[in-house]
Protein backbone atom coordinates (compact mmCIF):
# COMPACT_ATOMS: atom_id res chain seq x y z
CA UNK A 1 0.00 0.00 0.00
CA UNK A 2 1.27 3.44 -0.71
CA UNK A 3 0.13 6.36 1.31
CA UNK A 4 1.39 9.21 4.00
CA UNK A 5 0.92 9.20 7.55
CA UNK A 6 -0.18 12.44 7.60
CA UNK A 7 -0.35 15.63 5.38
CA UNK A 8 2.29 17.22 6.39
CA UNK A 9 4.09 14.39 4.48
CA UNK A 10 2.69 15.69 0.94
CA UNK A 11 3.90 19.41 1.33
CA UNK A 12 6.13 19.82 -1.43
CA UNK A 13 7.30 18.88 -5.43
CA UNK A 14 4.53 21.01 -6.61
CA UNK A 15 5.12 21.58 -10.92
CA UNK A 16 6.67 23.49 -12.51
CA UNK A 17 3.88 24.94 -15.24
CA UNK A 18 4.61 27.07 -19.38
CA UNK A 19 2.59 30.67 -19.53
CA UNK A 20 0.72 30.52 -22.95
CA UNK A 21 -1.25 33.28 -23.19
CA UNK A 22 -0.45 36.06 -21.00
CA UNK A 23 2.53 36.40 -21.97
CA UNK A 24 2.36 36.44 -25.46
CA UNK A 25 4.77 39.10 -27.68
CA UNK A 26 7.77 38.66 -25.02
CA UNK A 27 11.06 36.42 -25.63
CA UNK A 28 12.13 34.02 -23.22
CA UNK A 29 10.48 30.39 -22.09
CA UNK A 30 8.46 31.61 -18.63
CA UNK A 31 7.89 28.90 -16.06
CA UNK A 32 5.31 29.35 -12.80
CA UNK A 33 5.37 26.97 -9.78
CA UNK A 34 2.64 26.37 -8.56
CA UNK A 35 2.57 26.13 -4.98
CA UNK A 36 -1.52 25.77 -4.58
CA UNK A 37 -0.23 22.02 -4.92
CA UNK A 38 0.74 21.99 -1.13
CA UNK A 39 -1.72 20.36 1.11
CA UNK A 40 -2.73 24.11 2.69
CA UNK A 41 -2.71 25.52 -0.98
CA UNK A 42 0.61 27.82 -0.22
CA UNK A 43 4.29 27.56 -0.20
CA UNK A 44 4.12 28.77 3.30
CA UNK A 45 3.49 24.98 4.33
CA UNK A 46 7.12 24.34 3.36
CA UNK A 47 8.67 26.89 5.99
CA UNK A 48 5.37 26.56 8.49
CA UNK A 49 6.97 22.92 8.50
CA UNK A 50 10.25 23.65 8.92
CA UNK A 51 9.64 26.64 11.50
CA UNK A 52 7.70 23.97 13.58
CA UNK A 53 10.15 21.01 13.46
CA UNK A 54 13.40 23.34 14.03
CA UNK A 55 11.94 24.57 17.19
CA UNK A 56 10.90 21.06 18.62
CA UNK A 57 14.46 20.50 17.48
CA UNK A 58 15.82 23.40 19.66
CA UNK A 59 13.55 22.63 22.49
CA UNK A 60 11.80 25.54 22.04
CA UNK A 61 8.49 23.81 21.39
CA UNK A 62 7.46 21.22 23.69
CA UNK A 63 4.50 18.50 23.58
CA UNK A 64 0.70 20.20 24.15
CA UNK A 65 2.21 23.73 23.28
CA UNK A 66 0.54 27.05 21.54
CA UNK A 67 1.65 28.22 18.19
CA UNK A 68 0.82 31.95 18.08
CA UNK A 69 1.95 33.47 15.12
CA UNK A 70 1.30 37.21 13.06
CA UNK A 71 0.17 35.77 9.28
CA UNK A 72 -1.77 36.81 6.30
CA UNK A 73 -3.20 33.97 6.29
CA UNK A 74 -1.30 31.17 4.48
CA UNK A 75 1.35 30.56 6.85
CA UNK A 76 -1.12 29.95 9.74
CA UNK A 77 -2.87 27.48 7.35
CA UNK A 78 0.71 25.80 7.07
CA UNK A 79 1.08 26.34 10.78
CA UNK A 80 -2.02 24.95 11.47
CA UNK A 81 -1.59 21.47 9.75
CA UNK A 82 1.53 21.06 11.39
CA UNK A 83 0.13 21.63 14.36
CA UNK A 84 -2.79 19.08 13.98
CA UNK A 85 -0.39 16.22 13.10
CA UNK A 86 1.64 17.22 15.93
CA UNK A 87 -0.70 17.95 18.15
CA UNK A 88 -0.09 21.50 19.04
CA UNK A 89 -2.73 24.35 19.67
CA UNK A 90 -2.41 27.81 17.16
CA UNK A 91 -3.45 31.32 17.68
CA UNK A 92 -3.05 33.54 15.25
CA UNK A 93 -3.34 37.64 14.78
CA UNK A 94 -4.15 38.94 10.78
CA UNK A 95 -4.44 42.70 10.07
CA UNK A 96 -7.97 43.55 8.90
CA UNK A 97 -7.19 44.23 5.43
CA UNK A 98 -6.63 40.46 5.25
CA UNK A 99 -9.65 38.06 3.12
CA UNK A 100 -12.95 36.82 5.36
CA UNK A 101 -11.89 32.99 3.44
CA UNK A 102 -8.51 33.68 4.89
CA UNK A 103 -9.69 34.19 8.37
CA UNK A 104 -12.88 31.63 7.73
CA UNK A 105 -10.15 28.97 6.34
CA UNK A 106 -7.77 29.46 9.99
CA UNK A 107 -10.95 29.17 12.09
CA UNK A 108 -12.06 25.90 9.91
CA UNK A 109 -8.86 23.98 11.04
CA UNK A 110 -9.13 24.99 14.21
CA UNK A 111 -7.14 28.00 15.07
CA UNK A 112 -7.92 30.80 17.41
CA UNK A 113 -7.54 34.33 15.14
CA UNK A 114 -7.46 37.61 15.88
CA UNK A 115 -7.95 40.42 14.24
CA UNK A 116 -5.69 43.41 14.09
CA UNK A 117 -6.24 47.03 12.76
CA UNK A 118 -4.14 47.03 9.22
CA UNK A 119 -3.17 51.42 9.71
CA UNK A 120 -1.57 51.26 12.80
CA UNK A 121 2.55 51.12 13.10
CA UNK A 122 4.03 48.15 13.52
CA UNK A 123 5.43 49.08 17.24
CA UNK A 124 1.74 49.73 18.07
CA UNK A 125 0.22 47.66 20.30
CA UNK A 126 -2.75 46.87 18.34
CA UNK A 127 -0.39 45.92 15.19
CA UNK A 128 -0.96 42.19 14.82
CA UNK A 129 2.93 41.90 15.16
CA UNK A 130 2.66 43.40 18.62
CA UNK A 131 -0.15 41.39 19.32
CA UNK A 132 1.23 37.72 18.50
CA UNK A 133 4.12 38.96 20.65
CA UNK A 134 2.26 40.04 23.80
CA UNK A 135 0.32 36.59 24.21
CA UNK A 136 3.21 34.92 23.59
CA UNK A 137 4.22 36.52 26.23
CA UNK A 138 0.92 35.84 28.27
CA UNK A 139 0.68 31.94 27.56
CA UNK A 140 2.99 29.61 28.75
CA UNK A 141 4.16 26.69 26.62
CA UNK A 142 3.61 28.78 23.99
CA UNK A 143 6.10 29.37 20.83
CA UNK A 144 6.08 32.85 18.43
CA UNK A 145 8.03 31.45 14.77
CA UNK A 146 7.88 35.15 14.04
CA UNK A 147 8.18 34.11 10.30
CA UNK A 148 9.80 37.52 9.77
CA UNK A 149 13.09 37.11 11.77
CA UNK A 150 13.19 32.71 11.84
CA UNK A 151 15.60 31.78 9.24
CA UNK A 152 14.17 28.76 9.16
CA UNK A 153 12.05 30.32 6.77
CA UNK A 154 14.27 31.00 3.74
CA UNK A 155 16.18 27.48 4.77
CA UNK A 156 12.95 25.98 3.95
CA UNK A 157 13.19 27.30 0.71
CA UNK A 158 17.00 26.96 0.20
CA UNK A 159 16.22 22.90 1.15
CA UNK A 160 13.28 22.37 -1.05
CA UNK A 161 11.82 25.08 -3.27
CA UNK A 162 14.94 25.88 -5.14
CA UNK A 163 16.10 22.07 -5.40
CA UNK A 164 12.93 21.42 -7.22
CA UNK A 165 13.37 24.46 -9.41
CA UNK A 166 16.99 23.44 -10.38
CA UNK A 167 16.26 19.88 -10.86
CA UNK A 168 12.84 20.70 -13.08
CA UNK A 169 14.31 23.18 -15.59
CA UNK A 170 17.76 21.16 -15.43
CA UNK A 171 19.71 23.98 -14.76
CA UNK A 172 18.52 25.89 -17.65
CA UNK A 173 17.06 28.31 -15.54
CA UNK A 174 18.56 32.11 -16.22
CA UNK A 175 15.87 34.36 -13.80
CA UNK A 176 13.75 33.54 -10.59
CA UNK A 177 11.10 35.90 -9.70
CA UNK A 178 8.89 35.76 -6.60
CA UNK A 179 7.18 38.48 -4.25
CA UNK A 180 8.97 39.78 -1.47
CA UNK A 181 6.99 39.32 1.91
CA UNK A 182 8.84 37.92 5.05
CA UNK A 183 11.94 37.23 2.35
CA UNK A 184 12.21 33.60 2.77
CA UNK A 185 11.04 31.97 -0.33
CA UNK A 186 12.86 34.96 -2.11
CA UNK A 187 15.64 34.75 -1.08
CA UNK A 188 16.06 31.14 0.33
CA UNK A 189 15.25 30.09 -2.90
CA UNK A 190 17.50 32.80 -4.81
CA UNK A 191 20.95 32.33 -3.02
CA UNK A 192 20.67 28.30 -3.52
CA UNK A 193 20.01 29.13 -7.56
CA UNK A 194 23.01 31.44 -6.97
CA UNK A 195 25.55 28.66 -5.48
CA UNK A 196 24.63 26.50 -9.04
CA UNK A 197 24.74 29.68 -11.08
CA UNK A 198 25.99 33.33 -10.36
CA UNK A 199 25.01 34.19 -13.15
CA UNK A 200 21.23 33.94 -12.58
CA UNK A 201 18.95 37.01 -11.91
CA UNK A 202 16.51 37.59 -9.42
CA UNK A 203 14.26 39.86 -9.21
CA UNK A 204 12.09 40.64 -6.46
CA UNK A 205 8.60 41.72 -6.76
CA UNK A 206 7.10 44.88 -4.50
CA UNK A 207 4.29 46.76 -4.21
CA UNK A 208 3.64 50.73 -3.75
CA UNK A 209 3.52 51.40 0.06
CA UNK A 210 6.58 48.87 0.66
CA UNK A 211 9.96 50.04 1.91
CA UNK A 212 11.86 47.68 -0.07
CA UNK A 213 12.55 48.89 -3.44
CA UNK A 214 13.79 52.01 -2.54
CA UNK A 215 15.94 50.52 0.29
CA UNK A 216 17.91 48.01 -2.00
CA UNK A 217 18.36 50.71 -4.41
CA UNK A 218 19.68 53.62 -1.55
CA UNK A 219 20.33 51.74 1.74
CA UNK A 220 18.06 53.95 3.12
CA UNK A 221 14.50 53.07 5.02
CA UNK A 222 12.27 55.83 3.92
CA UNK A 223 9.05 55.93 5.98
CA UNK A 224 8.07 58.07 3.57
CA UNK A 225 7.28 55.34 1.36
CA UNK A 226 5.52 53.71 3.47
CA UNK A 227 1.58 54.17 3.30
CA UNK A 228 -1.67 51.57 2.86
CA UNK A 229 -2.03 49.24 0.37
CA UNK A 230 -4.62 46.60 -0.30
CA UNK A 231 -2.55 43.34 -1.86
CA UNK A 232 -2.16 40.70 0.18
CA UNK A 233 1.42 38.72 1.21
CA UNK A 234 3.56 40.77 -0.25
CA UNK A 235 5.54 44.12 0.61
CA UNK A 236 6.27 45.68 4.31
CA UNK A 237 6.97 48.21 6.09
CA UNK A 238 9.80 47.00 8.36
CA UNK A 239 12.62 44.58 7.46
CA UNK A 240 12.47 41.23 7.98
CA UNK A 241 15.93 39.47 8.76
CA UNK A 242 14.97 36.68 5.63
CA UNK A 243 15.19 39.68 3.43
CA UNK A 244 18.65 39.42 2.35
CA UNK A 245 19.11 41.79 -0.22
CA UNK A 246 22.54 40.67 -1.47
CA UNK A 247 20.93 37.93 -3.06
CA UNK A 248 18.06 40.43 -4.70
CA UNK A 249 19.11 41.81 -8.29
CA UNK A 250 16.24 44.02 -8.81
CA UNK A 251 12.70 45.03 -7.45
CA UNK A 252 9.93 45.88 -9.63
CA UNK A 253 6.91 47.43 -7.92
CA UNK A 254 3.49 46.38 -8.90
CA UNK A 255 -0.03 48.40 -8.22
CA UNK A 256 -2.81 46.90 -6.16
CA UNK A 257 -4.69 47.07 -9.89
CA UNK A 258 -2.25 45.95 -11.68
CA UNK A 259 -1.47 42.83 -9.35
CA UNK A 260 -5.40 42.65 -9.32
CA UNK A 261 -6.13 42.40 -12.99
CA UNK A 262 -3.37 40.08 -13.61
CA UNK A 263 -4.66 37.36 -11.21
CA UNK A 264 -7.88 37.14 -13.21
CA UNK A 265 -6.08 36.80 -16.42
CA UNK A 266 -4.29 34.05 -15.13
CA UNK A 267 -7.56 32.00 -14.10
CA UNK A 268 -9.32 32.80 -17.35
CA UNK A 269 -6.25 32.49 -19.81
CA UNK A 270 -4.32 30.25 -18.23
CA UNK A 271 -6.37 27.99 -15.88
CA UNK A 272 -4.20 28.89 -12.98
CA UNK A 273 -6.61 29.77 -10.25
CA UNK A 274 -4.48 31.83 -8.13
CA UNK A 275 -4.34 34.38 -5.35
CA UNK A 276 -3.87 37.88 -5.35
CA UNK A 277 0.42 37.98 -4.90
CA UNK A 278 0.43 35.79 -7.58
CA UNK A 279 -0.59 37.88 -10.53
CA UNK A 280 1.60 41.05 -8.66
CA UNK A 281 4.03 38.36 -9.32
CA UNK A 282 3.79 37.60 -12.91
CA UNK A 283 2.51 41.36 -13.49
CA UNK A 284 6.17 42.44 -11.96
CA UNK A 285 7.97 39.69 -13.85
CA UNK A 286 6.65 40.04 -17.27
CA UNK A 287 7.35 43.75 -16.78
CA UNK A 288 11.12 42.91 -16.19
CA UNK A 289 10.85 40.37 -19.31
CA UNK A 290 9.41 42.76 -21.77
CA UNK A 291 13.01 44.36 -22.05
CA UNK A 292 15.66 41.96 -20.52
CA UNK A 293 14.55 38.42 -21.54
CA UNK A 294 16.19 36.80 -24.31
CA UNK A 295 14.98 34.12 -27.12
CA UNK A 296 16.70 31.38 -24.90
CA UNK A 297 16.44 32.08 -21.31
CA UNK A 298 13.96 30.70 -18.79
CA UNK A 299 12.11 32.45 -16.17
CA UNK A 300 10.60 30.60 -13.12
CA UNK A 301 8.22 32.88 -10.98
CA UNK A 302 6.87 31.86 -7.86
CA UNK A 303 2.97 31.35 -7.38
CA UNK A 304 2.90 31.42 -3.94
CA UNK A 305 -0.87 30.75 -2.95
CA UNK A 306 -4.60 29.95 -4.29
CA UNK A 307 -7.67 31.67 -5.68
CA UNK A 308 -10.11 30.37 -2.69
CA UNK A 309 -8.71 33.02 -0.57
CA UNK A 310 -9.99 35.69 -2.86
CA UNK A 311 -13.72 34.60 -3.51
CA UNK A 312 -14.49 37.72 -1.46
CA UNK A 313 -12.21 40.18 -3.23
CA UNK A 314 -10.62 39.22 -6.72
CA UNK A 315 -12.70 37.20 -8.23
CA UNK A 316 -15.76 39.52 -6.93
CA UNK A 317 -16.78 41.68 -9.95
CA UNK A 318 -18.52 44.23 -7.14
CA UNK A 319 -15.34 44.20 -4.88
CA UNK A 320 -13.42 44.76 -7.89
CA UNK A 321 -15.78 47.60 -9.18
CA UNK A 322 -15.94 49.26 -5.59
CA UNK A 323 -11.83 49.57 -5.40
CA UNK A 324 -12.01 51.06 -9.09
CA UNK A 325 -10.40 47.85 -10.24
CA UNK A 326 -12.67 47.65 -13.45
CA UNK A 327 -15.41 49.18 -14.88
CA UNK A 328 -17.93 51.22 -13.52
CA UNK A 329 -16.43 51.88 -10.45
CA UNK A 330 -17.33 53.96 -6.96
CA UNK A 331 -14.11 54.79 -6.14
CA UNK A 332 -11.73 57.26 -8.47
CA UNK A 333 -8.23 56.72 -8.23
CA UNK A 334 -5.57 59.00 -8.05
CA UNK A 335 -5.07 58.88 -12.02
CA UNK A 336 -8.62 59.57 -12.24
CA UNK A 337 -8.43 63.14 -9.68
CA UNK A 338 -4.95 63.99 -11.66
CA UNK A 339 -7.14 63.23 -15.43
CA UNK A 340 -10.36 65.41 -14.68
CA UNK A 341 -8.35 68.59 -13.62
CA UNK A 342 -9.16 71.43 -15.54
CA UNK A 343 -5.51 73.46 -16.48
CA UNK A 344 -2.43 72.39 -16.65
CA UNK A 345 -1.85 70.72 -13.41
CA UNK A 346 1.71 71.88 -12.87
CA UNK A 347 2.58 71.70 -9.32
CA UNK A 348 3.43 74.89 -7.29
CA UNK A 349 6.32 74.38 -5.24
CA UNK A 350 8.33 77.07 -2.83
CA UNK A 351 11.99 77.27 -2.58
CA UNK A 352 13.48 76.24 0.71
CA UNK A 353 15.03 79.80 1.13
CA UNK A 354 11.90 81.96 0.43
CA UNK A 355 10.74 84.37 3.42
CA UNK A 356 7.84 82.92 4.95
CA UNK A 357 6.08 85.99 5.11
CA UNK A 358 6.85 86.19 1.19
CA UNK A 359 5.42 82.19 0.80
CA UNK A 360 2.32 82.96 2.13
CA UNK A 361 1.40 85.66 0.22
CA UNK A 362 2.11 83.28 -2.78
CA UNK A 363 -0.19 80.56 -1.08
CA UNK A 364 -3.17 82.96 -0.46
CA UNK A 365 -2.66 84.24 -4.21
CA UNK A 366 -3.34 81.01 -5.21
CA UNK A 367 -5.61 79.50 -3.16
CA UNK A 368 -3.57 76.78 -1.43
CA UNK A 369 -3.21 75.82 2.18
CA UNK A 370 -0.72 73.50 1.70
CA UNK A 371 2.74 73.32 -0.37
CA UNK A 372 5.80 71.40 -1.21
CA UNK A 373 9.36 72.62 -0.28
CA UNK A 374 12.13 71.91 -2.55
CA UNK A 375 15.85 72.87 -2.58
CA UNK A 376 17.52 74.77 -5.50
CA UNK A 377 17.46 71.59 -7.54
CA UNK A 378 13.60 71.60 -7.47
CA UNK A 379 13.75 68.34 -5.11
CA UNK A 380 11.36 67.82 -3.10
CA UNK A 381 12.39 67.96 0.58
CA UNK A 382 9.30 69.11 2.40
CA UNK A 383 6.05 70.64 3.25
CA UNK A 384 4.71 74.17 4.23
CA UNK A 385 0.86 74.33 5.64
CA UNK A 386 -0.95 77.23 6.89
CA UNK A 387 -2.21 76.11 9.81
CA UNK A 388 1.70 75.08 10.66
CA UNK A 389 2.89 78.95 9.42
CA UNK A 390 0.26 80.35 12.04
CA UNK A 391 1.05 78.43 15.21
CA UNK A 392 4.62 79.85 14.54
CA UNK A 393 4.36 83.51 13.81
CA UNK A 394 1.74 83.84 16.53
CA UNK A 395 4.59 82.26 18.71
CA UNK A 396 7.02 84.65 17.16
CA UNK A 397 6.28 87.02 14.42
CA UNK A 398 9.51 87.53 13.33
CA UNK A 399 9.83 84.65 11.72
CA UNK A 400 7.89 86.34 9.10
CA UNK A 401 11.67 87.10 8.01
CA UNK A 402 13.08 83.93 8.08
CA UNK A 403 13.29 80.99 5.11
CA UNK A 404 10.62 78.61 5.23
CA UNK A 405 12.45 75.29 5.62
CA UNK A 406 12.93 76.61 9.44
CA UNK A 407 9.20 75.96 9.90
CA UNK A 408 8.56 73.03 6.84
CA UNK A 409 7.43 69.92 7.79
CA UNK A 410 8.72 66.71 6.16
CA UNK A 411 7.87 66.31 2.60
CA UNK A 412 4.12 64.81 1.59
CA UNK A 413 4.08 61.45 0.72
CA UNK A 414 4.18 59.65 -2.20
CA UNK A 415 1.40 57.39 -3.46
CA UNK A 416 0.91 55.04 -6.31
CA UNK A 417 -1.56 56.51 -9.44
CA UNK A 418 -3.65 53.58 -9.06
CA UNK A 419 -4.12 54.20 -5.19
CA UNK A 420 -7.90 54.47 -5.48
CA UNK A 421 -10.25 56.41 -3.18
CA UNK A 422 -10.53 54.95 -0.23
CA UNK A 423 -6.70 54.55 -0.03
CA UNK A 424 -6.04 57.68 -0.07
CA UNK A 425 -8.37 58.32 2.45
CA UNK A 426 -6.99 56.41 4.87
CA UNK A 427 -3.64 58.07 4.49
CA UNK A 428 -5.48 61.83 4.57
CA UNK A 429 -7.68 60.55 7.76
CA UNK A 430 -3.72 60.89 9.85
CA UNK A 431 -3.58 64.22 10.11
CA UNK A 432 -1.60 64.50 6.43
CA UNK A 433 -3.17 67.69 4.28
CA UNK A 434 -2.06 66.10 0.54
CA UNK A 435 -0.22 63.04 -0.98
CA UNK A 436 1.87 63.56 -4.19
CA UNK A 437 1.47 61.06 -6.90
CA UNK A 438 4.16 61.33 -9.52
CA UNK A 439 2.97 60.37 -13.42
CA UNK A 440 4.30 58.65 -16.56
CA UNK A 441 6.34 61.26 -17.34
CA UNK A 442 7.56 61.91 -14.27
CA UNK A 443 5.32 65.00 -13.55
CA UNK A 444 4.19 65.38 -9.68
CA UNK A 445 1.43 65.89 -8.30
CA UNK A 446 -0.48 66.95 -5.24
CA UNK A 447 -4.10 65.54 -4.05
CA UNK A 448 -5.82 66.64 -1.35
CA UNK A 449 -8.64 66.49 1.06
CA UNK A 450 -10.87 68.65 -1.28
CA UNK A 451 -9.75 66.33 -4.52
CA UNK A 452 -11.37 63.20 -2.70
CA UNK A 453 -14.47 65.19 -1.81
CA UNK A 454 -14.81 66.71 -5.27
CA UNK A 455 -14.07 62.80 -6.91
CA UNK A 456 -16.65 61.49 -4.04
CA UNK A 457 -19.25 64.04 -5.05
CA UNK A 458 -18.73 64.69 -8.72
Amino acid sequence: MKYYNSIIETIGDTPLVKLNSVNKGIPGTILVKVEYFNPGNSMKDRMALKMVEDAEKAGILKPGGTIIEGTSGNTGMGLALAAIAKGYKCIFTLADKQSQEKIDILRAVGAEVHVCPTNVEPEDPRSYYSVARKLNEEIPNSFYPNQYDNLSNALAHYETTAPEIWRDTEGKITHYAAGVGTGGSMCGTAKYLKEQNPDIVTVGIDTYGSVFKKFKETGVFDEKEVYPYLTEGIGEDILPKNVDFSVIDHFEKVTDKDGALMTRRLSREEGLFVGWSCGSAVAGALEYAKNNLKEDDVMVIILPDHGTRYLGKIYNDNWMQDHGFIADSKFATARDIIAHRNGSGALTTIEKSTPIGEAVKTMNKIGVDQVPVVDGESRIIGSLTDTKVLSSLIENPELKAKPVEEVMDPSFQFVAMDNTLDVLSSILKKEKKAVLVRDEQERVHIITQSDLLMAMTD
